[in-house]
């Protein structure tokens, strides 16, 4: 079989995999880059075929954008004040796509099956093209009529998977499931299904979840005139926490507050120093006044969203009230963009909502655990992602070594350097040692495909990705990175940022000097210096120029460790998100960006750079 040679191969045609492209050839512009995309159109999360009526960004206007393509009101339609619209994001990302030509590199509707280390370093991507991109079916659909194309060869120097959080839909085992005779489907498939199962007012919808895709499709299915039952496992995590677009006394936007440094020195963080504001943070987390003021803050924000959503007001919207202090979640705090009052439908009786476990199905029926039995004719289950990329790595046995997700063979002894990373967290931040207490009757959910590696209930080990990008084993490597392997408001900068990095990492481009390797995370560098962490280097390099390359060596056992003490504190700071998993991040997002621009010898104040007695201000408090 012919193999096609290429330079660069990005997995993914999502916000993170458009701007790695992009990026890469600003820097090789003669470089042979391609994209490989499953889905049909451009976007990811936001292709067409995921467009369902209503769907709606978190942020509103002017908060999810490249910062050199603006998403102005004249050609996208959005209007200051305004969430999204899931068509705009959709429409903004092909045409930043066409814009820098990158449109014409991405092979769409392409499935990568296996990706293979080559002895010559190397990457060989078998991939089949056009399969159907997206399902209509039930529980068991697939792409397995992938298999029936033809199989094609791509041989790579660079590898970049930028797949994502949120492309493969998890299913938990439902007993009965062969018996509902009726559409059952992923909350992915929703525009696929939504038409033909919202085409009577006579019809009960039944949803399965408690996440921002419960919401969305119970809201999506009562605003249409249909019933729906909504069932949140008594076993699980209860629902997410949802805020109204302005929140804390003073009415601010959520999705700028996230942005605005001050309010994230209220966010224990363990890279948070590389904002240039480690004094602060010390004060706040690592004195007695400090902490009180901390714990104030997240009351207050708290305190707000509960009294405006009226929660306590009436025994069916008590029913949301999220289980967990806002203080330890992350994505899971998310924003009512709905055009109307969501809690409306529950109140008026549109929107059911039900505490208890689905016990099994029969025909149209959904019977629960507590010994109610719901009439069916549609059951949506928004139960999560497989958050591991659904590609089959060879050899065998080398998901550890490239920083995926995966099992242990057996229970293993507590890694020293894990040990160690905790104990520098916990006495950091002695607030992260009084964890949450979690719902006793929590039972993780049973996996409907028990010898799937990639399911979720399958894995007891997280992402180990330095910088949340390159597997440790290969950090010398240059060859395979990730982008958009983690969660947050930030998309866009984020996004960016992981691009802007990577590009200098593969083309040995990152300026450096001396530095402890294994201090470097826990006291950054001054402002004048611009280690990238865990490197030596024989000389300087000022510029990010494809022509004057430093000889960086990066030290594999102090990268190892930041990698473990940067994943290990997700599963401290968030344990009621997805922390122990993957990057999932809220008010951290901003110093992960200064991180990664003082890797790069960039000015990570911005608006530092305008001068004046105000610039203090505008960086601190401005988003």
């Amino acid at each position: 079989m012919e193999e096609e040679i290429v330079d660069l191969v990005v997995i993914g045609a999502g916000w993170s995999g458009l701007v790695m492209v992009k990026t890469y050839l600003d820097l090789n512009a003669k470089a042979n880059v391609i994209a490989l995309e499953s889905a049909r159109s451009i976007g990811g999360v936001w292709s067409e075929e995921r467009m369902y009526s209503g769907l709606r960004t978190n942020n509103l206007y002017d908060s999810l954008e490249y910062s050199d393509y603006p998403m102005d009101e004249r050609t996208f339609g959005v209007k200051a004040g305004e969430h999204i619209p899931g068509p705009a994001v959709h429409k903004y990302l092909r045409s930043y796509a066409e814009r820098f030509d990158i449109h014409r590199r991405i092979r769409f509707g392409t499935w990568v099956q296996t990706v293979e280390r080559r002895s010559d370093g190397a990457w060989l991507i078998n991939c089949r093209s056009d399969p159907h991109s997206s399902s209509t079916v039930g529980a068991g659909s697939t792409n397995d009529s992938a298999v029936d194309r033809p199989l094609k060869q791509i041989l790579t120097k660079k590898l970049v998977i930028s797949s994502g959080l949120t492309s493969e839909p998890f299913l938990p085992h439902i007993p009965g499931s062969d018996d509902f005779n009726a559409p059952l489907f992923h909350a992915k498939y929703l525009l696929d299904n939504f038409s033909h199962t919202a085409s009577s007012t006579e019809s009960n919808v039944i949803i399965y979840g408690s996440a921002k895709s419960a919401f969305d499709a119970a809201y999506a299915y009562a605003s249409n005139g249909i019933s729906v039952d909504w069932i949140i496992r008594e076993s699980g995590h209860g629902p997410i926490w949802m805020a109204p677009i302005h929140v804390t006394p003073l009415k601010k936007r959520l999705d700028h507050l996230i942005g605005v440094r001050f309010l994230t020195w209220f966010s224990p963080c363990i890279w948070g120093a590389y904002d240039g504001f480690g004094s602060l943070r010390r004060f706040f987390h690592n004195t007695t006044i400090g902490r009180w003021i901390v714990d104030r803050f997240w009351d207050i924000l708290a305190g707000d969203v509960m009294a405006l959503n009226g929660y306590d007001k009436h025994p069916e919207t008590k029913k949301l009230k999220p289980w967990t202090q806002a203080f330890w979640i992350a994505s899971g705090l998310s924003i009512l963009n709905y055009p109307e009052d969501i809690f409306e439908y529950v109140r008026n009786g549109k929107i059911k909502v039900h505490i208890a476990d689905i016990d099994h199905l029969s025909e149209k029926k959904v019977h629960l655990s507590n010994g109610q039995t719901l009439k069916a004719d549609t059951l949506v289950c928004s139960t999560g992602w497989k958050h591991r990329p659904s590609i089959k790595f060879l050899p065998e046995g080398t998901d550890r070594a490239l920083g995926l997700p995966h099992t242990t063979a057996e229970k293993a002894e507590i890694d020293p350097l894990i040990q160690k990373a905790d104990d520098y967290i916990l006495n950091t931040y002695p607030r992260l040692q009084q964890q949450p207490a979690m719902s006793k009757n929590y039972k993780p959910p049973i996996s409907s495909s028990p010898s799937d590696d990639n399911d979720p209930c399958n894995l007891d080990q997280p992402y180990q990705l330095y910088r949340f990008m390159v597997p440790p084993a290969y950090i010398n490597d240059r060859s395979i990175g990730y982008t958009g392997m983690i969660l947050s408001l930030h998309t866009a900068i984020c996004a960016q940022a992981q691009a802007l990095w990577l590009t200098a990492y593969f083309g040995d481009l990152l300026p450096s000097t001396s530095s402890n390797p294994t201090t470097a995370d826990l006291t950054p560098p001054s402002s004048s210096s611009s280690l990238p962490n865990g490197t030596t280097s024989n000389h300087e390099s000022k510029t990010l120029s494809p022509t004057q390359k430093t000889t960086t060596s990066f030290d594999q056992s102090s990268i190892t460790y930041l990698t473990i003490l940067h994943s290990r504190f997700g599963r401290w700071r968030y344990p009621a998100g997805h922390g122990k998993q993957f990057p999932d991040i809220a008010f951290d997002a901003i110093p992960y960006v200064d991180m990664l621009l003082r890797d790069l010898g960039l000015e990570w104040k911005r608006k530092w750079k305008r001068g004046g007695w105000g610039r203090w201000w505008r960086e601190v408090f401005w988003p």
